[in-house]
Protein backbone atom coordinates (compact mmCIF):
# COMPACT_ATOMS: atom_id res chain seq x y z
CA UNK A 1 0.00 0.00 0.00
CA UNK A 2 1.49 3.18 -1.17
CA UNK A 3 2.82 5.50 1.96
CA UNK A 4 1.84 9.14 0.38
CA UNK A 5 -1.28 9.79 1.08
CA UNK A 6 -1.09 13.87 0.62
CA UNK A 7 -2.98 12.59 -3.26
CA UNK A 8 -4.20 9.50 -2.57
CA UNK A 9 -4.26 6.55 -5.03
CA UNK A 10 -7.74 4.91 -5.37
CA UNK A 11 -9.33 2.98 -7.95
CA UNK A 12 -12.32 2.92 -9.06
CA UNK A 13 -14.00 -0.36 -9.90
CA UNK A 14 -17.55 -1.14 -12.34
CA UNK A 15 -19.49 0.74 -14.54
CA UNK A 16 -19.29 3.84 -17.09
CA UNK A 17 -22.59 4.35 -18.37
CA UNK A 18 -25.20 6.79 -19.58
CA UNK A 19 -28.23 8.33 -17.80
CA UNK A 20 -31.46 9.08 -20.06
CA UNK A 21 -32.92 11.92 -18.36
CA UNK A 22 -35.89 13.33 -19.91
CA UNK A 23 -33.95 16.16 -20.85
CA UNK A 24 -31.30 14.68 -22.36
CA UNK A 25 -28.40 12.13 -21.65
CA UNK A 26 -25.85 12.91 -19.36
CA UNK A 27 -22.92 10.45 -18.12
CA UNK A 28 -23.25 8.33 -15.01
CA UNK A 29 -22.76 5.20 -13.43
CA UNK A 30 -21.23 5.25 -9.31
CA UNK A 31 -17.86 4.21 -10.07
CA UNK A 32 -17.21 6.67 -13.03
CA UNK A 33 -18.88 9.34 -10.69
CA UNK A 34 -17.48 8.46 -7.61
CA UNK A 35 -13.68 8.70 -9.81
CA UNK A 36 -14.87 11.74 -11.23
CA UNK A 37 -15.80 13.85 -7.91
CA UNK A 38 -12.91 11.92 -6.42
CA UNK A 39 -10.02 13.68 -8.52
CA UNK A 40 -12.49 16.83 -8.58
CA UNK A 41 -11.91 16.51 -4.88
CA UNK A 42 -7.44 16.22 -5.44
CA UNK A 43 -6.88 12.54 -5.87
CA UNK A 44 -5.35 10.31 -8.48
CA UNK A 45 -7.84 8.09 -9.68
CA UNK A 46 -7.86 4.89 -12.37
CA UNK A 47 -10.66 3.84 -13.42
CA UNK A 48 -11.38 -0.46 -14.38
CA UNK A 49 -13.82 -0.96 -16.76
CA UNK A 50 -15.36 -1.25 -19.96
CA UNK A 51 -17.26 0.88 -22.59
CA UNK A 52 -18.46 -0.40 -26.20
CA UNK A 53 -16.46 0.17 -29.33
CA UNK A 54 -19.32 3.18 -29.76
CA UNK A 55 -19.65 6.90 -29.90
CA UNK A 56 -20.97 6.89 -26.26
CA UNK A 57 -17.98 5.04 -24.65
CA UNK A 58 -15.64 7.55 -26.59
CA UNK A 59 -17.43 10.19 -25.29
CA UNK A 60 -17.62 8.40 -21.79
CA UNK A 61 -13.52 8.48 -22.04
CA UNK A 62 -13.63 12.07 -23.14
CA UNK A 63 -15.45 13.21 -20.36
CA UNK A 64 -13.46 11.13 -17.81
CA UNK A 65 -9.71 11.83 -19.31
CA UNK A 66 -11.28 15.84 -18.81
CA UNK A 67 -11.56 15.41 -15.14
CA UNK A 68 -8.27 14.15 -14.43
CA UNK A 69 -9.24 10.04 -14.65
CA UNK A 70 -7.04 7.74 -15.70
CA UNK A 71 -9.24 5.78 -18.38
CA UNK A 72 -5.70 3.44 -19.61
CA UNK A 73 -7.51 0.33 -18.54
CA UNK A 74 -11.05 0.98 -19.40
CA UNK A 75 -11.72 -1.91 -21.81
CA UNK A 76 -13.37 -1.34 -25.34
CA UNK A 77 -15.85 -4.33 -25.40
CA UNK A 78 -17.00 -6.00 -28.30
CA UNK A 79 -19.29 -7.84 -26.79
CA UNK A 80 -21.96 -4.93 -26.12
CA UNK A 81 -22.20 -1.34 -26.50
CA UNK A 82 -21.98 1.23 -23.79
CA UNK A 83 -24.20 1.21 -20.90
CA UNK A 84 -27.13 2.89 -20.60
CA UNK A 85 -29.83 3.84 -17.91
CA UNK A 86 -33.60 5.40 -17.94
CA UNK A 87 -33.69 8.65 -15.33
CA UNK A 88 -37.30 10.14 -13.96
CA UNK A 89 -37.00 12.35 -11.69
CA UNK A 90 -39.97 13.04 -8.59
CA UNK A 91 -41.07 16.52 -7.30
CA UNK A 92 -38.44 16.39 -4.72
CA UNK A 93 -35.48 15.54 -7.18
CA UNK A 94 -35.21 11.80 -6.06
CA UNK A 95 -34.43 9.99 -9.17
CA UNK A 96 -35.70 6.39 -10.25
CA UNK A 97 -33.57 4.33 -12.74
CA UNK A 98 -34.42 1.50 -15.43
CA UNK A 99 -31.04 0.16 -15.75
CA UNK A 100 -30.78 -1.13 -19.57
CA UNK A 101 -29.56 -5.33 -19.86
CA UNK A 102 -26.53 -6.54 -21.36
CA UNK A 103 -23.98 -3.42 -21.68
CA UNK A 104 -20.33 -3.20 -21.83
CA UNK A 105 -20.19 -2.63 -18.40
CA UNK A 106 -20.74 -6.40 -17.84
CA UNK A 107 -17.45 -7.92 -19.71
CA UNK A 108 -14.96 -6.39 -17.90
CA UNK A 109 -11.78 -8.92 -18.12
CA UNK A 110 -9.22 -9.56 -15.69
CA UNK A 111 -5.59 -8.20 -16.89
CA UNK A 112 -2.33 -8.54 -15.59
CA UNK A 113 -1.98 -4.54 -15.53
CA UNK A 114 -4.78 -5.04 -12.40
CA UNK A 115 -3.05 -6.78 -10.31
CA UNK A 116 -0.22 -3.99 -10.29
CA UNK A 117 -2.29 -1.07 -10.17
CA UNK A 118 -4.59 -2.21 -7.06
CA UNK A 119 -1.57 -3.54 -5.27
CA UNK A 120 -0.55 0.44 -5.25
CA UNK A 121 -3.67 1.57 -4.25
CA UNK A 122 -4.55 3.72 -1.20
CA UNK A 123 -7.98 2.28 -1.93
CA UNK A 124 -10.98 0.16 -4.37
CA UNK A 125 -13.89 1.37 -4.22
CA UNK A 126 -16.51 -0.89 -5.43
CA UNK A 127 -19.81 -1.40 -5.75
CA UNK A 128 -23.19 -4.04 -5.69
CA UNK A 129 -24.68 -3.24 -9.17
CA UNK A 130 -21.41 -3.47 -11.08
CA UNK A 131 -21.65 -7.43 -9.93
CA UNK A 132 -24.53 -8.13 -11.88
CA UNK A 133 -22.75 -10.55 -14.03
CA UNK A 134 -20.95 -13.28 -13.78
CA UNK A 135 -17.48 -12.28 -15.67
CA UNK A 136 -17.51 -8.82 -14.48
CA UNK A 137 -17.72 -9.55 -10.58
CA UNK A 138 -15.15 -12.38 -11.03
CA UNK A 139 -12.86 -9.83 -12.25
CA UNK A 140 -14.31 -7.42 -9.56
CA UNK A 141 -13.64 -10.29 -6.51
CA UNK A 142 -10.50 -11.11 -8.16
CA UNK A 143 -8.85 -6.95 -7.95
CA UNK A 144 -10.75 -7.13 -3.93
CA UNK A 145 -8.81 -10.57 -3.15
CA UNK A 146 -5.75 -8.34 -4.09
CA UNK A 147 -6.14 -5.53 -2.69
CA UNK A 148 -7.00 -7.03 0.62
CA UNK A 149 -3.56 -9.48 0.37
CA UNK A 150 -1.60 -5.92 0.34
CA UNK A 151 -3.80 -4.02 3.33
CA UNK A 152 -5.85 -2.27 0.87
CA UNK A 153 -8.83 -0.06 2.25
CA UNK A 154 -11.96 -2.04 0.03
CA UNK A 155 -14.53 0.68 0.08
CA UNK A 156 -18.23 -0.88 -0.35
CA UNK A 157 -20.56 1.82 -2.27
CA UNK A 158 -24.44 -0.29 -1.79
CA UNK A 159 -26.17 0.58 -5.00
CA UNK A 160 -29.39 -1.77 -4.82
CA UNK A 161 -30.86 -1.72 -7.98
CA UNK A 162 -33.67 -4.03 -8.74
CA UNK A 163 -33.31 -7.05 -9.97
CA UNK A 164 -30.13 -6.87 -9.82
CA UNK A 165 -29.10 -7.87 -6.38
CA UNK A 166 -29.78 -10.42 -3.65
CA UNK A 167 -29.16 -11.15 -0.15
CA UNK A 168 -26.08 -13.34 -1.25
CA UNK A 169 -24.84 -10.78 -3.08
CA UNK A 170 -25.46 -8.06 -0.09
CA UNK A 171 -23.43 -10.04 2.48
CA UNK A 172 -20.41 -11.08 -0.03
CA UNK A 173 -19.89 -7.61 -0.67
CA UNK A 174 -19.70 -6.45 2.54
CA UNK A 175 -17.53 -9.46 3.65
CA UNK A 176 -15.04 -8.39 0.87
CA UNK A 177 -14.93 -4.99 2.48
CA UNK A 178 -13.12 -2.89 4.95
CA UNK A 179 -15.21 0.28 4.56
CA UNK A 180 -19.18 0.56 4.07
CA UNK A 181 -21.18 3.02 2.82
CA UNK A 182 -25.17 2.89 2.19
CA UNK A 183 -28.23 5.06 2.22
CA UNK A 184 -31.10 5.22 4.80
CA UNK A 185 -33.14 3.96 2.14
CA UNK A 186 -30.52 0.50 1.72
CA UNK A 187 -30.50 -0.11 5.18
CA UNK A 188 -33.60 -2.55 5.58
CA UNK A 189 -32.66 -4.57 2.46
CA UNK A 190 -29.02 -4.61 3.52
CA UNK A 191 -29.69 -5.42 7.21
CA UNK A 192 -32.55 -8.07 6.08
CA UNK A 193 -29.77 -9.78 3.99
CA UNK A 194 -27.60 -10.19 7.13
CA UNK A 195 -30.03 -11.64 9.23
CA UNK A 196 -30.28 -7.96 11.39
CA UNK A 197 -33.70 -8.19 13.29
CA UNK A 198 -34.83 -4.73 13.56
CA UNK A 199 -33.83 -0.90 12.20
CA UNK A 200 -35.62 1.10 13.99
CA UNK A 201 -32.09 2.10 15.57
CA UNK A 202 -30.35 2.97 12.85
CA UNK A 203 -26.84 3.00 14.71
CA UNK A 204 -27.90 0.23 16.64
CA UNK A 205 -27.85 -1.51 13.03
CA UNK A 206 -25.22 0.10 11.60
CA UNK A 207 -23.29 -1.05 14.86
CA UNK A 208 -23.74 -4.49 14.27
CA UNK A 209 -23.14 -4.28 10.76
CA UNK A 210 -19.49 -2.90 12.17
CA UNK A 211 -19.20 -5.91 14.19
CA UNK A 212 -20.36 -8.36 12.38
CA UNK A 213 -18.30 -7.73 9.57
CA UNK A 214 -15.34 -6.49 11.18
CA UNK A 215 -15.10 -3.54 9.28
CA UNK A 216 -13.28 -0.49 10.19
CA UNK A 217 -15.98 2.46 9.02
CA UNK A 218 -19.57 2.01 8.22
CA UNK A 219 -21.37 5.28 6.69
CA UNK A 220 -24.87 5.77 6.16
CA UNK A 221 -26.17 8.60 3.87
CA UNK A 222 -29.89 10.11 5.23
CA UNK A 223 -30.70 12.71 2.15
CA UNK A 224 -31.21 16.27 3.68
CA UNK A 225 -30.78 14.96 7.23
CA UNK A 226 -27.15 14.21 6.81
CA UNK A 227 -25.49 10.92 7.87
CA UNK A 228 -23.69 8.72 10.41
CA UNK A 229 -20.68 7.41 10.30
CA UNK A 230 -19.35 4.65 12.71
CA UNK A 231 -16.19 3.25 13.88
CA UNK A 232 -14.93 1.26 16.61
CA UNK A 233 -14.11 3.88 18.88
CA UNK A 234 -16.33 6.88 17.36
CA UNK A 235 -20.01 7.75 16.38
CA UNK A 236 -20.52 10.97 14.61
CA UNK A 237 -24.19 12.23 14.14
CA UNK A 238 -23.58 14.53 11.25
CA UNK A 239 -26.80 17.30 10.01
CA UNK A 240 -27.70 17.91 6.71
CA UNK A 241 -26.45 20.74 4.68
CA UNK A 242 -28.90 23.08 3.36
CA UNK A 243 -29.02 22.91 -0.85
CA UNK A 244 -31.22 24.36 -3.25
CA UNK A 245 -31.99 21.03 -4.88
CA UNK A 246 -31.84 20.81 -8.52
CA UNK A 247 -31.99 16.30 -8.52
CA UNK A 248 -30.01 14.29 -6.02
CA UNK A 249 -28.15 12.31 -8.64
CA UNK A 250 -24.54 11.59 -7.90
CA UNK A 251 -25.10 13.32 -4.86
CA UNK A 252 -24.06 9.77 -2.42
CA UNK A 253 -21.32 9.67 -4.58
CA UNK A 254 -19.51 13.11 -3.77
CA UNK A 255 -19.91 11.96 -0.71
CA UNK A 256 -18.13 8.82 -0.84
CA UNK A 257 -15.43 10.33 -3.01
CA UNK A 258 -14.92 12.63 -0.12
CA UNK A 259 -15.27 10.01 2.08
CA UNK A 260 -12.27 7.85 0.70
CA UNK A 261 -9.92 10.67 0.42
CA UNK A 262 -10.32 11.66 4.10
CA UNK A 263 -9.96 8.34 5.43
CA UNK A 264 -7.24 7.79 2.99
CA UNK A 265 -5.91 11.45 4.50
CA UNK A 266 -5.83 10.65 8.21
CA UNK A 267 -8.29 13.54 8.40
CA UNK A 268 -11.00 13.70 11.77
CA UNK A 269 -13.61 11.36 11.03
CA UNK A 270 -16.00 14.73 12.57
CA UNK A 271 -14.00 16.79 9.84
CA UNK A 272 -14.46 14.04 7.42
CA UNK A 273 -18.72 13.92 8.00
CA UNK A 274 -18.85 17.31 7.75
CA UNK A 275 -16.75 18.00 4.60
CA UNK A 276 -18.94 14.74 2.59
CA UNK A 277 -21.95 16.24 3.28
CA UNK A 278 -21.19 19.97 2.57
CA UNK A 279 -19.73 18.24 -0.69
CA UNK A 280 -22.86 16.44 -1.25
CA UNK A 281 -25.31 19.35 -0.45
CA UNK A 282 -23.15 21.04 -3.34
CA UNK A 283 -23.56 18.52 -6.22
CA UNK A 284 -27.32 17.98 -5.24
CA UNK A 285 -27.89 22.24 -7.01
CA UNK A 286 -26.68 21.03 -10.17
CA UNK A 287 -28.29 18.55 -12.46
CA UNK A 288 -26.57 15.40 -12.63
CA UNK A 289 -23.91 13.78 -11.11
CA UNK A 290 -21.02 15.93 -12.22
CA UNK A 291 -20.83 19.63 -13.34
CA UNK A 292 -21.44 20.12 -17.14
Amino acid sequence: MNSDVSNPFIVSLGEVLWDLFPDGNRFGGAPANFACHATMQGSEVTMLSAVGMDEPGEEALVILRRLGVNTLQIQRSEHAATGTVGVTIDALGKPSFVIHPNAAWDYIEWTPEMESTVARAEAVYFGTLSQRSVRSRSTIRQALAIAKSHRVRRILDVNLRTPFFDDAMIRDSISMASILKLSDDELPAVTQACGIDSVSNHEDALRTLLQRFELDLVAMTRGAQGALLLSAYESIDQAGVPAVVSDTVGAGDAFTAALAIGICSGVSLQCIAENACKIASATCEYSGAIPS
